[in-house]
């Protein structure tokens, strides 16, 4: 099963997938986040069943524990913690939308794929 929502996340130093980066699916309810999904990066990087496979439109928040990830390795990071805020709206024919994350220690960015 493929989560609405999926991710992939690249180590930009060593410039391989970023393997076993926990990641949690949040829901925005009121004023609370609550956990919808959770999950771990494979092998390649990847999280495909991150969460439910269709999602309500609302605002969603793709939280990524890049401190455990470098503590692994012992690589200082000024990062902890990425969290990326998206909002889906009701649009037919795209209900699904994929969060990529390219990271490195003192930086990381991202955008939304396809």
């Amino acid at each position: 099963m493929r989560s609405a929502i999926t991710t992939h996340v690249l180590d930009a130093v060593t410039g391989r997938p970023a393997v076993g980066v926990p990641v949690e699916l949040q829901q925005l309810s009121g004023l609370d986040w609550n956990q919808i999904g959770r999950g771990a990066t494979d092998a390649d990087g990847r999280l495909a069943s991150l969460g439910p496979a269709t999602l309500p439109p609302g605002r969603y928040r793709v939280v990524f524990d890049t401190g455990e990830y470098f503590a692994r390795t012992a690589t200082p990071t000024f990062y902890p913690e990425v969290v990326v805020s998206i909002e889906l709206h009701a649009t037919p024919g795209h209900d699904h939308v994929h969060v990529p994350l390219l990271l490195s220690p003192f930086a990381y960015s991202t955008y939304r794929g396809s």
